[in-house]
């Protein structure tokens, strides 16, 4: 597929999305509305995505001061795979560890941080007081750390529900790698230790309503994922619950 009509160049790729950007750094969005600034179009690939209902969640949290980009999709009659937010700068999470600018600790600690933060916010939908807006893929490739302070993007998976599905799904995702054949393994496994520590109750993932076994279905059901990848899926799993022991 090549670049959409009105794009720029291609900034990015990922499993289920391409990045490009949007007008130039000097305030020319490309949108012709006057507003300025700079922007970016994702565009899922495959069917996938729900741009529209991903805009919501993203405006809906952004209301409520949780560090989201603006978006604009809803009102632009754009196709629901095509998802228009602001352009952020700076570092993901991994490549700032990668560089040297924030320890393991530092990275688990603020993943824990915006967690909380994120199960603060009432839910949008449900008028259930347990239930509240979940990121669901919240992981150190989705906050990019900007100018302003940490920034988390990639809300595709949003939903509501219990909040021990969130902290289960980030646990399980870095514990994958901290189990893994992989040399960023101990970094992860740091990580984790310090994610799980900033969880105000374990039981949230391991008690008898806790989410680490919705967390690991869910994973090993993801058409993104490989064989290695869902291979790991116990072995992440005990290595959280021996954390949290």
């Amino acid at each position: 597929m090549g670049i959409p009509a009105g794009a720029g160049r291609l900034l990015g790729s990922g499993r289920t999305a391409d990045v490009y950007a949007l007008g130039d750094r000097d305030g020319h969005d490309g949108l012709g509305d006057g507003s300025g600034g700079e922007w970016v179009l994702r565009r899922y690939r495959d069917g996938y995505g729900d741009a529209p209902a991903e805009a919501a969640v993203m405006e809906y949290v952004r209301g409520h001061g949780y560090p989201v980009p603006r978006v604009r999709a809803a009102a632009d009659a754009r196709p629901r795979t095509d998802l228009v937010m602001e352009r952020l700068y700076g570092p993901t999470v991994v490549e700032a560890l990668a560089a040297g600018q924030l320890t393991a600790g530092e990275a688990g600690l603020a993943l824990a941080r915006l967690l909380r933060d994120l199960h603060a916010i009432p839910a949008r939908r449900s008028t259930d007081p347990a239930v509240r807006v979940l990121h669901l893929d919240l992981h150190p490739e989705n906050v990019l750390l900007t100018p302003a302070g940490p920034m988390v993007i990639d809300w595709a998976n949003t939903d509501e529900g219990p909040p021990g599905h969130d902290w289960s799904m980030s646990a399980v995702i870095v514990a994958q790698v901290a189990v893994d054949d992989d040399p960023r393994a101990p970094l992860a496994e740091e990580m984790l230790s310090a994610l799980l520590a900033g969880c105000p109750d374990p039981a949230l993932l391991t008690g008898p309503d806790g989410g680490l076994g919705w967390a690991t279905g869910q994973r090993a059901a993801n058409p993104t994922m490989s064989p290695r990848e869902v291979e790991l899926l116990g072995e992440a799993g005990e290595l959280i619950r021996r954390l949290l022991d």
